[in-house]
């Protein structure tokens, strides 16, 4: 099944929730995917058996294959055909529909000109005036235009966009109607916030949502839901859409979103109404959490360029290149509910700040983004690298026995801690040569983390260095 249909399926099980069906209003869905499902319900009139109802204000992005049209008042009522109008007036348009009509143009100066519009660019108007000899004059635009005065609004041109429906109806008059369509130019994104205690071993939380509305429409006190999830669609090709409008923060105090599983995904809903305007960024609180316990991680990984890829590699040049010596700095949070979390987390950018004791500043320590994390798994964030401590690798043997189908390579890992207290650091070791490996000798407790990844937990002191030695064999 496609996504449009998936999408139809889901517009049309919305139409039948029972839930407010003699009310008047807006519903919002928006997936992180820059798009938004709006269904409206509305009093419209129906004058005849066979009548056309405009409905306006709808988005300026709409998909005029996604709308679904339901009467509440008359089921049996059927769209005989359907219009998207969008062609909406503006100065240029106006002015090509009055070539050859009469418009009055008003000058800074005070000067008026009337007379049928001859031609018009970007610069000037032309105009042949009124009178026995029929004077053409060209009018400078730009800021010496202070008005221009035209008659009624021509015909094909209008305010705002427009659906237009031909209907069938058994039931003339004013009839509450049910309309679900698909736009673009609605997105949100989750962000978050956490301080880290004076010990590194807990922190605070707090994550925003934030709205970005360029769809062409305000949704005024809509029921707000928000999908968070790698939906499929088939992508048209890509539009660029400015981000516009101030930043409109809710209060604290506003309630939490309810989340729940939904299909594959996850659903959050917003337990009060909420007005999202056109060009409009959004804010509002996702969740809040205090002392949540982490666990910090100084991760040395001397050559993170080098992987294993299914192939045998036997050249010496392999895994040579200059060392890496930086040492990163991992924080590790586990979602759960003990840890007083426990919410499906969406993806999005994770700030961490900590508090100066000396005056008591928040000051930025790093940040790193998280995909959408399910409740009882673990975060691992890498906020930066450390500066006190450092890391450095090198081979110190290597030697091929094509004939034996065995190779042997050994290195040497130095960690070196200039800070005043000893630390903890985890050397990761890449085993990139091929699948078939054996350690054979090694100076330090190692484990197995994965098929092609092993780990030396160790603990370097203050103002000190570890010197961690292994040799792996290879056999094909």
């Amino acid at each position: 099944m496609n996504v449009r249909s998936i999408l139809t399926i889901v517009a049309t099980l919305a139409l039948a929730l029972p839930a407010q069906a003699d009310d008047e209003g807006v519903a919002l869905t928006i997936y992180n995917q820059s798009f938004g499902v709006v269904r409206e319900k509305r009093g419209v009139e129906i004058k005849d058996k066979l009548g056309v109802v405009r409905f306006t204000n709808v988005a300026a992005q709409i998909d005029g294959t996604s709308v679904q049209f339901k009467s509440l008042t008359d089921p049996a009522a059927r769209v005989l055909e359907q219009n998207y109008e969008y062609d909406l007036v503006s100065a240029d348009k106006l002015l090509h529909k009055y070539i050859d009509k009469q418009i009055a143009v008003l000058t800074k100066d005070g000067s008026r000109y009337s007379g049928n519009l001859m031609s018009f660019d970007a610069n000037q108007l032309v105009i042949r005036q009124y009178g026995e000899k029929g004077e053409i004059v060209m009018v400078q635009r730009g800021d010496n235009v202070k008005d221009i005065q035209f008659g009624a609004l021509p015909e094909g041109l209008i305010a705002k966009p427009t659906l237009v429906w031909k209907l069938a109806t058994e039931k003339p008059g004013t009839h509450l109607v049910e309309v679900a369509y698909q736009t673009g130019g609605l997105n949100w994104q989750a962000s978050y916030n956490a301080v880290l205690n004076a010990k590194d071993t807990g922190l605070d939380l707090g994550g925003w949502v934030t709205i970005n509305n360029t769809s062409g429409a305000t949704y005024k006190d809509a029921r707000l839901k928000l999908i968070a999830g790698d939906v499929r669609r088939v992508q048209p090709p890509s539009r660029a859409y400015a981000i516009k409008g101030a930043m409109a923060m809710e209060a604290a105090a506003a309630p939490q979103f309810e989340e729940k599983a939904f299909f594959e995904y996850h659903l959050y809903t917003l337990q009060r109404p909420s007005t999202v305007a056109d060009n409009q960024t959004k804010q509002i609180e996702l969740l809040k959490a205090a002392d949540v316990p982490v666990k910090k991680v100084l991760l040395y990984e001397g050559a993170p360029q080098f992987r294993f890829y299914g192939g045998l590699h036997t050249s010496a040049e392999y895994g040579s290149q200059e060392f890496n010596k930086k040492v990163n700095i991992i924080i590790e949070v586990k979602n759960s509910k003990d840890n007083h979390m426990g919410m499906a987390l969406p993806k999005g950018k994770v700030r961490l700040y900590k508090r100066d004791e000396a005056d008591a500043a928040l000051e930025f320590i790093g940040e790193d983004e998280i995909d959408h994390t399910p409740k009882d798994e673990t975060i691992k964030l890498h906020i930066g690298d450390a500066f006190d401590v450092v890391g450095e690798r090198k081979r110190t043997d290597f030697r091929v026995d094509s004939g034996r189908h065995v190779m042997t390579e050994s290195f040497e890992i130095r960690i070196r801690n200039h800070k005043d207290e000893p630390v903890d650091v985890l050397v990761k070791e890449t085993l990139y040569r091929g699948n078939n490996w054996e350690i054979t000798a090694s100076s330090h407790k190692w484990t197995k983390f994965d098929s092609g990844t092993i780990h030396f937990p160790i603990t370097v002191a203050k103002d000190g260095e570890r010197v961690v030695t292994y040799t792996v064999r290879y056999t094909w």
